[in-house]
């Protein structure tokens, strides 16, 4: 299983569905809307929320997958 890392959104822009995260001691990672986890239809992130996520490749560089967000 991959570990899971807990970050702060730094940015969030919902007309593309993307942004950054911020996280402690690395570079900020890359977040696409089809990579967040949620159970209802109200799901979005807002800068500042706290989320929890698992790093991987992807064709630019280090993205999150698997994003949740914390309360």
């Amino acid at each position: 299983m991959a570990l899971r890392e807990i970050g702060i959104v730094k940015w969030y822009d919902h007309a593309e569905g993307s942004g950054y995260i911020a996280r402690k001691g690395g570079e900020d990672i890359y977040i696409h809307y089809s990579a967040l986890r949620c159970d209802s239809e109200d799901c979005a992130l807002r800068e500042g929320d706290a989320v929890e996520f698992t790093l991987s490749d992807g064709s630019n560089g280090p993205q999150a997958r698997d994003v949740i967000v914390l309360k």
